[in-house]
């Protein structure tokens, strides 16, 4: 299989006082990271001259002030600001969130405007960061909103991608939400990433139940008799590869998952709770059905550890190369699906 071409990739900063820029810093520091992808870190050269001493790291950068910049093979570092900021690692601070957003809102433009082709970001304090910019529950809802389009939380390994219904939404709401239309958009939305960011042509999909044992014929609840069960009907009826509602409590134990090329959940720890489980540290957070690629981490900001050096890279590592496979998929996809008299035209 060929290289995919080495790519532009933005990384927003996250929360400076979390373990997010040890993970970074940590991972570029590795020389051979260059080899896939030009990493453009928005941040500061200042905090990044001092994360690098505190972490007696070796890595090189450059810094740039602003995107159109880049120098390829090199760790770009955006200025995106030049004042000093204090720094209290553990600690949930207001201020420390400003700069978050900055950060991101910088790389958002960034890939917007087609000066990076993917972003991986660092977590998050959904606390600290919000304001009359930034009023989401998390990075998911900020970015369908810059990037206008529809957006789908979608856990990744090799072998097991997981898809939510409703992500970020209060458990004792999630029956309301749960619609006919929701349901129908949110399947489109996985089975059209599959095909052009995963290269699989026909999607084979599983659907958990809203209730235990799905509602049990109607039995603990209606909402899997009257709005799932019918739902997924539609799209068998198509002759679509769409299946279940399976009973949540069994599905992952049984391995029933692997016969399946994704499984959307209904609500939050129905499917993450398995899934991390099953894949901590290799797991990556993909947001689906937006025109860019974005990937980011399966944890947190991870106060508790953060300062100590201690971190564990491999998940913001495999969110890097997810970030650079997903790119290859979708540019291949897009290629192959062009109108054939563009694909002439080009050729003349």
């Amino acid at each position: 299989m060929k290289h995919p071409k080495k790519i532009k990739l933005g990384i927003s900063i996250g929360d400076l006082n979390g373990i997010g820029s040890e993970i970074v810093l940590k991972t570029f520091d590795d020389s051979r990271m260059l080899e896939f992808c030009t990493p453009v870190i928005f941040a500061s050269t200042k905090i990044i001259s001092f994360l690098k001493k505190k972490y007696k790291l070796g890595i090189n950068f450059q810094g740039i002030d602003n995107a159109e910049e880049v120098i390829d093979g090199k760790i770009n570092i955006v200025n995106v600001w030049k004042e000093s900021v204090t720094i209290n690692f553990g600690e949930e601070d207001l201020k420390v969130g400003e700069y978050a957003f900055k950060s991101l809102e910088a790389a958002t433009e960034a890939l917007k405007n087609d000066k990076i082709d993917a972003l991986v970001t660092a977590p998050i304090n959904k606390h600290t960061i919000q304001s009359e910019k930034f009023n989401f529950p998390g990075h998911t809802d900020y970015l369908a909103k810059e990037l206008q389009g529809e957006s789908l939380m979608l856990m990744i390994t090799d072998d097991l991608k997981v898809g939510l219904l409703t992500d970020h939404v209060a458990l004792k709401d999630i029956a309301e939400v749960i619609t006919p239309e929701l349901i129908k958009k949110k399947i489109r939305i996985i089975q059209q990433t599959l095909k052009q960011d995963f290269r699989i042509r026909k999607p084979k999909i599983a659907v958990l139940g809203i209730n235990p044992h799905s509602g049990d014929n109607g039995v603990i609840g209606k909402e899997d008799e009257e709005v799932l069960k019918p739902t997924l009907n539609e799209f068998r009826e198509k002759g679509e590869l769409v299946y279940g509602p399976f009973s949540a409590d069994s599905f992952f134990g049984s391995k029933n998952y692997k016969n399946f090329d994704a499984v959307i959940a209904s609500y939050h720890d129905q499917g993450l709770i398995p899934f991390k489980t099953l894949s901590f540290g290799r797991g990556v957070n993909f947001t689906a059905g937006l025109s860019k690629v974005r990937t980011s981490p399966d944890h947190g900001t991870a106060f508790e550890i953060a300062g100590t050096n201690s971190a564990n890279i491999s998940s913001f590592k495999e969110a890097v190369f997810k970030a650079i496979e997903i790119s290859s998929c979708r540019n291949e996809y897009i290629e192959l699906t062009e109108n054939p008299l563009k694909r002439q035209s080009k050729k003349i």
